[in-house]
């Protein structure tokens, strides 16, 4: 749930205050993730009782200290105020997902992309999850759809065990399958042409990962949702840009496809841009 902090701020701040502070944050389950500019001088403890006080669901403020970063893909948080605590139920899509927002990646401006998917999968589908985090993709799609199978990997051992703990709050027991590694080796030993359906909801490896996610694919083909960041200016189009760089990498490969389906899901930063392409592989 993506909210505006400013708004939540008028009259607490003073608007040359207000000017400085990033207009929008996080809430997941009961905590709300702000970021604020480096070397701050704002007064932090104020803007968290600003926020428990406008959103009576908040009990947990914290800042967010570092990008994310890494093989795992975290950040440093800090605590502002209320319950000290990085641990938390979110609920989104008629789905609850445990998180530790300081030992997992989670975001939840991802909500509608993980119905989209979901909505896609058709009955008795065997589903690859290559980068599947403490499992929403995985468990929004066996809630809502009705696959044979969805094998959801990460190499996140903390995200497993999360992930394990989700199948059991959303009683998908049978429906997906944890698996703990690199996706691109747990592919290779394992799951090489099992899958009607690969994801890849991991901007930074997708590109990299692509020829590993289409060995994932029944030898008749399929579809792979794949996910990418693009920088593009104003005279630039995002979406153009990551087309080309996917069919620049299926045409290495020597296969025939087609992309039905681009979109920007959101802006990550100052020209930056995270895309959706659904890629159909015959």
């Amino acid at each position: 749930m993506r909210k505006r902090l400013r708004k939540n701020l008028a009259g607490d701040l003073s608007s040359e205050e207000l000017c400085k502070v990033y207009n929008s944050f996080d809430v997941v389950g009961d905590i709300a993730i702000i970021r604020l500019p480096d070397a701050t001088d704002l007064p932090i403890q104020t803007i968290a009782k600003a926020i428990m006080s406008r959103h009576r669901n908040v009990k947990t403020v914290l800042l967010q200290a570092s990008p994310v970063s890494g093989h795992l893909r975290l950040r440093r948080l800090t605590y502002v105020g209320g319950e000290n605590k990085t641990c938390t139920v979110h609920r989104e899509n008629g789905c609850f997902f445990s998180i530790d927002v300081a030992k997992c990646y989670f975001s939840p401006r991802l909500s509608y992309e993980r119905m989209r998917i979901a909505r896609l999968v058709e009955s008795n589908e065997i589903v690859v999850n290559m980068f599947a985090g403490v499992g929403c993709f995985s468990i929004t799609i066996a809630k809502h759809a009705n696959p044979e199978k969805v094998f959801s990997i990460d190499i996140n051992p903390v995200a497993i065990q999360l992930m394990q703990e989700n199948i059991r709050l959303n009683r998908v027991f049978g429906k997906i399958m944890p698996l703990l590694g690199d996706s691109k080796e747990l592919i290779r030993n394992r799951l090489q042409h099992v899958a009607d359906r690969v994801l890849m909801p991991l901007p930074e490896k997708a590109r990299e990962y692509l020829p590993c996610g289409v060995s994932a694919l029944k030898t008749s083909g399929g579809w792979i949702h794949y996910y990418g960041l693009e920088h593009a200016n104003k005279t630039e189009s995002p979406a153009k840009k990551v087309t080309l760089k996917v069919k620049e990498r299926l045409n290495a490969l020597g296969l025939d496809f087609e992309l039905p389906f681009v979109r920007v899901v959101r802006c990550t930063g100052p020209n930056w841009f995270q895309l959706a392409v659904d890629v159909r592989v015959m």
